[in-house]
């Protein structure tokens, strides 16, 4: 790792003028200060759209040919890299392999700060070859000020196994100066509470996240149209909203959307195909399985087929 410039003139670092005062102010103008510095955000992410649209294709085509997306992160960084990994297996019903985080520290880390724990570059690295990383797999290093030695590790560990790289930062590339496959580095500015990362730049990583793992989940056609069909039916609410896309999908109703649902095994995808094509269960997953899953493509498959003994 380069020696960035010393971590008081990083701009995650630097004051904010329109803050100085913060220790007199009252609630009502603490509340109108965070909404003027979040607007900030949003802009900052369309001025990097273009490295997050290219991270989204390459962990697509990731995942596609089986490899895993990992991200690596310490502190707030770490947490929604992590968080983000375990909203995947319930929204797109996703093997929990597929997508993981890992933050300095371990588990514990997640509840309490671990002091020193993004100081260690190799323990970055062993982190990642402990989850047997291998040329497949695609890593996002998470480092709001860019400079954690841990993520710079694990970053390097991945590099020299040639999994694919994504760093994101909240500082310009003259200030943390590294190259990756790609960096996606929104400057959202100094923090209301100086050097406090949890805010803007954390707002600004999980939006980050939200699409990365989103849009890659949707090139692997985990959703038809905005509706989560590979949603993992595992409690009374998302049961509902199974039942619910069904109703939305086809002109059942809800009973019948219901007992369409149990007879699928509770897997939206194959109550679909069930319901369009007339086939039982077992046909429905035969012919999402060809398909690599998607329920476009099922579908054309199966009209295709159909078409063709008429």
């Amino acid at each position: 790792m380069n020696e960035p410039l010393s971590r008081a003139h990083l701009l995650t670092e630097q004051v904010l003028a329109e803050s100085s005062h913060l220790d007199t102010l009252d609630s009502l103008a603490i509340v109108e200060l965070f909404c003027r510095e979040d607007g900030r955000i949003v802009p900052a992410i369309l001025a990097v759209k273009s490295a997050i649209a290219q991270a989204i294709d390459l962990i697509a085509d990731r995942l596609k040919q089986g490899g895993r997306l990992f991200y690596v992160g310490a502190g707030t960084s770490g947490r929604l890299g992590v968080l983000d990994a375990a909203e995947c297996p319930p929204t797109f019903c996703s093997d929990p392999e597929m997508v993981q985080g890992i933050i300095a520290g371990g588990a514990s880390a997640l509840v309490r700060s671990v002091e020193g724990a993004e100081d260690s570059f190799e323990t970055g690295i062993a982190d990642l070859q402990a989850r047997g990383i291998t040329a497949k797999d695609v890593v996002v290093g998470i480092s709001a000020g860019g400079t954690a030695p841990y993520v710079h590790g694990a970053l390097s560990g991945a590099r020299e196994v040639q999994a694919k790289t994504i760093f994101f930062a909240c500082v310009p590339f003259e200030q943390v100066p590294e190259r990756w496959d790609i960096e996606i580095r929104p400057l959202v500015g100094p923090e209301i509470l100086t050097g406090s990362t949890r805010l803007k730049a954390g707002t600004a990583t999980k939006l980050v996240l939200n699409m990365l793992s989103t849009g890659a989940m949707v090139h692997l056609g985990k959703t038809w149209g905005n509706l989560m069909v590979d949603v993992a039916v595992t409690n009374i609410k998302l049961r509902d909203r199974g039942i619910r896309i069904l109703t939305t999908l086809t002109e059942l109703d809800r009973p019948e959307a219901t007992a369409l649902l149990d007879a699928s095994g509770l897997r939206v995808k194959v109550a679909l195909l069930m319901h369009w094509q007339g086939i039982d269960a077992a046909q429905a997953e035969a012919l999402l399985d060809n398909c690599g899953g998607r329920l476009r493509e099922a579908l054309t498959y199966a009209k295709a087929e159909s078409s063709k003994s008429v």
